[in-house]
């Protein structure tokens, strides 16, 4: 292969470890389980702890195995750099452990995954303010800046009610003025939206999710755009100024959230997901298809109260999704009439299967007010627009008949 040939997504994903260069010619980079690593010059064992000189220290913040798939990552990204995780909430967690201190300012969006939520609400009893909006109007992430704000969070599209973030116009008034723009783009993905393109200096991906594909692997990651100037972040200590300007942020989240965190990836994850990775464009065009169809069908039942998908024209950022992402996702949500058992409904379902993950190759329900959100309270969830009976359908890639079917199905017995 020509390696200055701008390959496809899938093609790059799919060569990228052989063309890098791997033991014995394997295709895939092999799982290396040692947390050691050995050096015959003690002075380049030194140098690689110093930064001089690329090499690996500790297992606890990486090995070749979790370097080929940040690789892997940071090519689907086209980010300057990347690191992963033991999981997403890890990476989410590094950068709040690694880049903020009392007295610090976050705007986030209001409408986030359940353990996001969480962990924002630890950080507040830290001493780090946090200002929830409705981040689909730019407006409401303005009004809340203040003098001491270092971080505007967003996610592409919610889990589980699928608000899509007004993600261009926040990545413009973070830019003017100077503010760290952080975006899960979980749901989404690197096929469907690099977030990238709208001025996001950080992006977050679960790896567990759809990028690995299979359920099989849990894993999160973190990468580094290149579009914030780290020189305005106040939060950089000196000893991570030593190199690059553009490396400052990673370098800090590498030592303070990774190695003294200890959120790391495990070897064998990193390669479950690392092949996994490589049926993501395939995967998705299918879940996202999956999903459209099983939508509209949803939509069309009277026995259905409000169906969320932002492919459906009826969804209020039905137009920013579809100027922004390749196609809408794979994750809807819907709220069944009064009078209808969600539990009924769910527990008729022949293929899918109630459990509580996303991006898995098998579609997957969940009743969200009595599980994953059941902790944060009824008026909480209120405030988020999530209704007792709201159900999240993370769509998989069963034969698209047979999907509707088994909703259908499920429907009419009801």
């Amino acid at each position: 292969m020509n390696d200055k040939k701008n390959y496809g997504f899938t093609t790059t994903i799919l060569h990228n470890d052989r063309l890098k260069g791997i033991e014995h010619g394997s295709l895939h980079k092999p799982v290396h389980t040692s947390v050691a690593f050995g050096y015959a010059d003690a002075r380049q064992l030194a140098s690689v702890f110093q930064g001089k000189e690329p090499g690996f220290r500790y297992g606890r913040q990486g090995n070749p195995t979790i370097s080929a798939l940040e690789d892997k990552v940071n090519k689907m990204e086209q980010g300057v750099g990347t690191l992963c995780f033991a999981t997403g909430m890890g990476a989410i967690g590094a950068v709040f452990q690694g880049l903020l201190r009392a007295g610090d300012h976050v705007v986030s969006s209001s409408f986030l995954f359940g353990n996001t939520n969480s962990l924002w609400q630890t950080t507040m009893a830290q001493g780090v303010g946090v200002s929830f909006v409705d981040a689909t109007d730019v407006a409401n992430v303005e009004a809340a800046i203040t003098g001491q704000t270092r971080v505007v969070f967003v996610e592409t599209i919610a889990n589980p009610r699928t608000q899509v973030a007004d993600l261009q116009r926040i990545g413009e008034l973070c830019k003017a003025r100077g503010i760290l723009y952080i975006v899960d783009n979980t749901m989404t993905t690197p096929y469907l939206f690099r977030p990238k393109s709208v001025g996001a200096g950080l992006v977050v991906n679960a790896l567990t999710k759809s990028i690995g594909g299979h359920g099989n692997a849990l894993g999160g990651s973190l990468t580094d755009t290149g579009a914030y100037d780290w020189t305005s972040f106040p939060n950089i200590y000196e000893n991570y100024k030593k190199v690059a300007p553009a490396q400052w942020g990673l370098a800090q989240i590498r030592a303070k959230g990774l190695r003294d965190f200890g959120a790391s990836l495990g070897p064998e994850a990193a390669h479950h997901i690392a092949v996994g990775a490589e049926t993501l464009a395939l995967r998705m065009e299918r879940t996202c298809a999956n999903a459209q169809a099983l939508a509209e069908m949803l939509e069309a039942d009277e026995r259905v109260a409000a169906v969320h998908y932002p492919g459906l024209a009826s969804h209020p950022q039905h137009g920013i999704s579809s100027e922004l992402f390749r196609k809408h996702g794979s994750l809807l949500s819907f709220e069944l009439k009064d009078g209808i058992d969600c539990f009924d409904f769910l527990n008729r379902l022949k293929l899918a299967i109630p459990a509580s993950n996303l991006g898995d190759t098998r579609t997957l329900v969940i009743p969200v007010a009595h599980t994953i959100f059941y902790e944060m309270g009824a008026e909480r969830r209120a405030s988020m627009g999530i209704a007792e009976s709201l159900i999240r359908v993370s769509v998989g890639i069963e034969d698209t008949d047979d999907l509707l079917d088994d909703f259908a199905c499920a429907l009419e017995a009801c």
